[in-house]
């Protein structure tokens, strides 16, 4: 099996109960819709048809706009079209992590090189949505203890499985230098899965509190990057 087989072989196994999970917090899973599924097989298929070992980029959770539409991190129709060549039906609005970390990618020398040498997923491959005052938002795995506590083996499950596609145990790239790391963090003191994380300002962090300062930040990803991926 290719890296690109493996993949989307776990996307399409991915399950969470909504019944775990605390009241008014529900689970999002775009793998089972078929708009989604094709986006992903061209995807993958273009850029990890191979069975190179990748450096892990591990971010939080999909949200609504980015993964929670495309199957892919980080990534939102907009991207996936114009920079990635993968037709989108439906353009719906830009996202602004995936905003950056394309600009980030065209920075490191464009998609192709880039997913030569990183994997990009989450904490947890899937995101999860509030209802409040009649409107959904996002939800973070960590943005209470009830879901955090409920999610616990799914998280650990997934991570397991994704080490299997052939990734690096050197390193581990987190974005976010907060919760996200301090979680990911203590996981891995526990099962020793990396020899290393380094934790990277997340790009939602970057694109709301330090817009003006968006090169810098590039600079910074791709000095950290370079370190072990050149």
């Amino acid at each position: 099996m290719t890296f690109a087989d493996k993949i989307l072989s776990f996307n399409q196994s991915l399950n969470l109960n909504n019944d775990i999970l605390p009241p008014g917090i529900k689970a999002m899973n775009p793998f089972g819709e078929p708009a989604v599924k094709r986006l992903t097989e061209q995807f993958y298929r273009k850029y990890f048809s191979d069975n190179l070992d990748r450096c892990i980029v591990i971010g939080i959770n999909p949200g609504r706009f980015g993964g929670g539409v495309t199957g892919i991190p980080f990534t939102d129709p907009h991207k996936l079209s114009g920079k990635c060549g993968i037709a989108v039906e439906k353009l719906s609005a830009p996202e602004l992590s995936s905003d950056f970390m394309y600009a980030m990618i065209d920075a490191y020398g464009g998609p192709d090189k880039f997913y030569t040498k990183f994997f990009v997923t989450a904490v947890c491959p899937l995101g999860f949505v509030i209802k409040k005052n009649d409107k959904e938002t996002n939800y973070n795995y960590y943005d209470s203890r009830e879901l955090q506590a409920a999610v616990n083996p799914f998280i650990l499950e997934t991570l397991k499985k994704q080490l299997e596609f052939g990734i690096r145990r050197d390193v581990c790239f987190c974005l976010g230098t907060g919760k996200n790391f301090d979680y990911l963090s203590k996981l891995n003191d526990t099962h020793h899965f990396f020899q290393t994380i380094a934790p990277i300002d997340h790009p939602r962090f970057i694109m709301q509190y330090r817009r003006k300062k968006i090169n810098e930040y590039i600079d910074k990803y791709l000095q950290a990057f370079s370190t072990v991926c050149p």
